[in-house]
């Protein structure tokens, strides 16, 4: 399945093609993106791709846990950690 997937080369360059642009502009255009999600996740706690899907920070709480390879108990820290939730028409049409 790994050699079916659409590698970020091919991305650009049919967002290049289709949108008329240089492909350095759309590869910047992705890259902007990108940091847009991040900071907006980071900030605000969720980040919409509309059509797509959704970004959403979740807070994890500390727990306790258990080292498998000793069985000890362990304390695990307070984490953050980031899902993708896909909207409903994407579900809908795939």
């Amino acid at each position: 399945m790994a050699d079916n997937r659409m590698t970020q080369s091919q991305l650009i360059k049919e967002l290049a093609d289709s949108s008329q642009l240089p492909t350095k502009a759309v590869k910047q255009m992705l890259v902007t993106f990108s940091e847009i999600a991040v900071r907006e996740t980071k900030k605000k706690g969720v980040f919409v791709i509309p059509g797509i899907g959704r970004l959403v920070r979740q807070e994890r709480k500390a727990r306790m846990g258990r080292n498998p390879a000793t069985g000890e108990a362990i304390k695990i820290k307070a984490s953050k950690k980031v899902a993708f939730r896909v909207a409903k028409e994407l579900k809908d049409s795939i």
